[in-house]
């Protein structure tokens, strides 16, 4: 589980566009590691930072940055899970604690978390840049060779639990990304056939 990353590019580098077939084979092949089955070892320090920088190289309209990382490192994620059971235990709803069951086993949690600026760009675009940031993290954390999964719950959206993670007036979970070592080789699942979502547009 180690990389070779080419340093960060300077501003106004070249960065000429060539053929990446390891990377078509990669989207081809990709499948995301159930939460449940993550364990230990999860990315060291300078992997994580490797990983944060690929995060952050995405369609980000106007250069805004409208997203930030909230890391949940093997030392802090118990901590802030005891306090989601705490929340979940006062609504008196057994399965909000069940649910947190995804976020107890693996060792990393990663919430990227959508922070729309005031700007010209339109909210929604920088929402989809977040999610974007979402998809960059979950794929270079598979790339790097460890277990990776994308998931919202109840805490995701529920204010108390926001509060906890820390989140500002305008700002909104895009994701959770959960990474670790898989214990268990994940298997092919049912994919969509393309032919009903496909429109080729013709001129009328």
């Amino acid at each position: 589980m180690s990389s070779a990353l080419p340093p960060a590019p300077e501003f106004g580098a070249s960065l000429p566009v060539s053929s990446a077939p390891e990377v078509l084979r990669f989207l081809a092949l990709r499948r995301s590691t159930s939460a449940m089955t993550l364990g230990e070892p999860a990315p060291d320090a300078a992997q994580l930072d490797e990983l944060l920088r690929l995060a952050a190289r995405v369609p980000d309209h106007g250069k805004l940055a409208p997203w930030r990382f909230v890391v949940l490192d093997p030392q802090a994620k118990p901590a802030f899970v005891e306090r989601l059971e705490a929340i979940a235990r006062g609504r008196g709803d057994p399965s909000l604690v069940a649910k947190l069951a995804k976020l107890k086993a693996p060792p990393l949690a990663v919430f990227v978390v959508a922070s729309p600026r005031p700007a010209a760009i339109p909210e929604w675009e920088q929402i989809l840049s977040a999610a974007a940031v979402c998809t960059n993290l979950l794929y270079a954390a598979l790339a790097m060779g460890f277990g990776a999964n994308w998931i919202t719950d109840w805490y995701s959206y529920d204010a108390d639990a926001g509060a906890v993670l820390g989140l500002g007036e305008n700002e909104r979970v895009a994701g959770c990304i959960l990474v670790g070592t898989a214990r268990e080789t994940p298997l092919e699942r049912e994919r969509p056939s393309l032919e009903p979502l496909v429109t080729r547009w013709r001129p009328q």
